[in-house]
């Protein structure tokens, strides 16, 4: 059969740069170094309406580029840095997000000399005193720690010039409306605010209107909350056996990385023991969980180290986890607003991302509820059939022959005779005859030895890309990391081992070659030919190119640095398997 080919690109204006934006020279230039080429819809809208002072609550999902979007003006236009003192109060509601946030103010500022200090609860007070006491210019903390600064005095607030609340509806939800508004009550009254919210619930609005001046609203994202970007699939319990069945549609489904939503503590244990007991490599992570232990957690999760992670909502906020292609509500959420963050947590920056419920019968009413609200409808779909989970195993055993013949050199004869058994009336025989002879040579069960080599792989690599200065995060990504595309981490300096890298990845990095990342993979049939043709139609040689690994839902590409931007336009825009693909450096994953 002929190979399939990519389709000729439709026309598409091309995505602006940060030409559209007036940036001072020594911001644009911290933008680029950090790798930064197009700013996000949120970037663009927000940047001009906040230089000129105006009050904003923006709408946009998590995952969009809002740390940048709030981080760019302040930074370029807003504080003074000749005013040695607080003029930007940024407030977060996790810790880990208000390192994450702090980080990347430091490195868009990182040419002007802005002062920034985090501020948050489980760290020494006298050190952060000690930072706000050498001039710090922007603070970005937690609503508790910020508010026991300024009863004791330590942190001044009357030359605040802007707040920036960062997921102010996640805020709300986890109880810090009475730290809000005492805050809020402390600052000048003139000063501007910029509100973000994935959604816009009614306390969000009489926060806004109590306390901003004729705020603008900028909307991002419709209702919805990027639910268009997500496969929603609910499966309706069948018996009492909800951690059998849950298995049984992890077999099935068999995602790459998960994030699976617990709504008690008790039951986060009790699933992710269930999971690694069958074999699946899983861990927990709630609040009872001691901090060393949850710090080993967040960092295999981190670094790709972990493909489930079992969690509550509340344990799960602030860390980087939205490389995960699914989302799994083992236990429905509780509210509407709580299954649109779960869910936002997968399906980023044009990838494909998968959100499954397990609905029980007291569940109907919040599903229902969902459906109202937000027009999310999700898809009925059944637990595995027997049939099924038959296909799924050989499906297995057909990956362990993939495996162990990868790398195995192959002789022309052997392969001239294997396409002539192709064509032969009787081949399905003689293959099924020539598996058995094998399987049989093996000694033992090369089913379960397949299965189990399944559910405990680790999710894809993560590709590793040399750079003179640290690559922070790329333009929509402010809280999360992601294979090959943006975060908003903290960024380590030249030589750090605070995260070390992969090293094994790295090394499949050719020394002159950048790491192509592709956002389609053997999910819509692609090929290495595929790839190789499009590159060379536009001029990149064979010798220009790595060697070409295509995942489930992504590729890599090593090209010779000097043909990097000629293979991007190459192949960004291409059509295949109905997906416009989006070509791109594979950044660095914290």
């Amino acid at each position: 059969m002929p190979e399939p080919a990519l389709s000729p690109p439709e026309d598409v204006p091309p995505e602006p740069t940060f030409d559209v934006l007036p940036l001072a020279a020594d911001v644009r230039r911290a933008i680029d170094s950090m790798g930064y080429s197009h700013p996000t819809p949120v970037q663009r809208a927000v940047y001009e309406s906040a230089s000129e002072g105006r009050s904003l609550v923006v709408q946009a999902r998590t995952g969009t580029g809002k740390t940048t979007a709030f981080g760019l003006p302040i930074v370029d236009r807003i504080v003074r840095t000749s005013t040695k003192a607080v003029q930007a109060l940024i407030l977060c509601p996790t810790r880990e997000l208000a390192l994450q946030v702090s980080r990347e103010i430091e490195q868009i500022a990182r040419f002007r000399g802005t002062q920034v200090v985090a501020i948050y609860g489980g760290a020494s007070m006298t050190r952060q005193i000690e930072g706000l006491q050498a001039g710090a210019q922007i603070v970005v903390g937690t609503p508790g720690r910020v508010l026991d600064h300024l009863r004791q005095r330590t942190l001044d607030p009357s030359g605040v010039r802007v707040l920036v609340l960062d997921e102010a509806d996640e805020m709300l939800s986890m109880g810090f409306a009475k730290e809000l508004n005492a805050i809020l009550e402390t600052l000048p009254k003139n000063r501007q605010g910029l509100f973000f919210s994935a959604t816009i619930p009614a306390d969000i609005e009489r926060l806004a209107h109590n306390h901003l001046k004729n705020p603008e609203l900028i909307t991002l994202s419709s209702d919805q909350v990027g639910a268009l970007e997500v496969a929603h699939y609910v499966y309706v319990m069948r018996g009492p056996d909800k951690i059998g069945q849950l298995v049984q549609i992890i077999e099935v489904e068999d995602p790459e990385s998960a994030i699976v939503f617990c709504n008690t503590r008790d039951e986060t244990q009790r699933v992710a023991e269930s999971l690694k007991a069958r074999g699946f490599d899983a861990d927990w992570l709630n609040g009872d969980l001691p901090q060393s232990d949850r710090e080993r957690v967040m960092s295999a999760t981190r670094e790709g180290r972990l493909r489930f992670l079992v969690a509550t909502d509340v344990a799960a906020r602030g860390i980087d986890i939205s490389h995960l292609t699914h989302v799994i509500n083992y236990d429905f959420p509780e509210t509407a607003e709580q299954y649109v963050h779960r869910t936002g947590r997968t399906g980023r920056a044009g990838r494909t991302g998968t959100a499954i419920a397990i609905v029980g019968p007291k569940d109907i009413g919040n599903l229902y509820l969902l459906r109202l609200t937000y027009k999310i409808r999700p898809i009925e779909r059944q637990l595995p059939s027997a049939g099924e989970l038959k296909t799924r195993g050989e499906m297995d055993l057909v990956q362990l022959f993939v495996d162990a013949f990868a790398s195995r050199p192959v002789h022309p004869d052997d392969t001239s005779l294997a396409r002539r058994l192709l064509t032969h009336d009787d081949v399905e025989r003689i293959v099924a005859g020539l598996l058995r002879d094998h399987l049989g040579a093996l000694g033992r069960d090369a089913a379960t030895e397949a299965a189990e080599a399944r559910r405990a792989r680790n999710p894809p690599p993560v590709m590793r890309v040399a750079a003179e200065t640290p690559i922070a995060a790329g333009p929509g990504r402010d809280d999360v990391t992601i294979p090959s595309s943006r975060a908003a981490q903290p960024i380590a300096s030249p030589g750090s081992s605070s995260q070390p890298p992969i090293e094994r990845e790295r090394d499949e990095t050719p020394t002159g070659f950048l790491q192509l990342f592709v956002n389609i993979g053997k999910r819509e049939g692609v090929r290495t030919s595929d790839f190789q043709k499009l590159l060379a139609d536009s001029g990149v040689a064979d010798k220009d190119i790595g060697s070409i690994r295509i995942r489930d839902r992504m590729t890599f590409v090593p090209v010779r640095k000097e043909m990097f931007d000629r293979a991007v336009a190459a192949l960004t825009g291409q059509v295949f398997a109905g997906r416009t693909v989006v070509a791109s450096l594979a950044r660095e994953r914290r």
